[in-house]
């Protein structure tokens, strides 16, 4: 055994924490981004059954709701993936996926719909932490900044 104590320095290269901070950004707005690309072409590619959706939990105006979700999460997860305007776009994604839960996945004596509920909750908290923190150096926020 040795007593022998390390710098952060001697442990961790210096360029790590730059590569980090650089790179994990963007990679996590592009994960997070692709849900909801993917989920706003769907409802793209199926407007009536998204439509009969949204009338079967009982909202009002499912032709607009069915508009103002498809708009969300196509232009949303667009802008977060790209990085511009970061912030403001992740906190209406963030209330996208907590009303999405909501509405949609409140059913929580079906095992699905609890995974999906919470899986929206997963995605709000990986939101805040957008909403906080921001795109990142490889975002079109950082080019301006």
């Amino acid at each position: 055994m040795s007593n022998q104590t390390y710098t952060a320095s001697e442990v961790v290269p210096a360029a790590v924490p730059g590569a980090i901070t650089t790179i994990v950004p963007a990679v996590g707005r592009v994960l997070i981004s692709t849900i909801f690309i993917l989920s706003g072409l769907s409802k793209l590619a199926a407007p009536a059954m998204t439509i009969g959706y949204i009338q079967s939990v009982g909202l009002p105006l499912p032709s607009l709701a069915y508009g103002i979700a498809t708009f969300i999460e196509i232009v949303g997860g667009i802008t977060l993936l790209l990085g511009y305007r970061t912030r403001i776009t992740a906190g209406v994604l963030f209330v996208f996926a907590l009303a999405t839960a909501v509405f949609f996945h409140n059913h929580f004596g079906d095992q699905n719909q609890f995974i999906h509920f919470f899986k929206n909750i997963a995605i709000a908290g990986g939101l805040l932490h957008v909403v906080a923190f921001g795109g990142g150096r490889v975002s079109l926020d950082g080019r301006r900044s």
